[in-house]
């Protein structure tokens, strides 16, 4: 998305895309509070998610987050917000 600003110049927003995700973590691995491994929120991408590979990059990216291997994250739900 552009905007043009005041004196005609452009300049560019940045726009995410937002999902609701609900994952769990391997039990284990992830710091939680006590007996939490179940997690819900909000991710912010800067892309859309292609859809057939949506489960691997929320999994690598929630991963990154809490400092685990991709394996340790199980999606249960993801939707995209409008």
């Amino acid at each position: 998305m552009s905007r043009t600003a005041q004196g005609g110049a452009t300049t560019l927003v940045a726009v995410t895309t937002k999902y609701y995700t609900h994952f769990v973590t391997d039990p284990g691995k992830a710091r939680s509070a006590p007996g939490g491994n179940e997690w819900s929120g909000v991710v912010e991408l800067r892309e859309p998610l292609t859809h057939a590979r949506a489960n691997r990059e929320l999994r690598s990216l929630l991963a990154q987050s809490f400092d685990l291997d991709s394996e340790d994250i199980r999606i249960l739900h993801w939707a995209r917000l409008h």
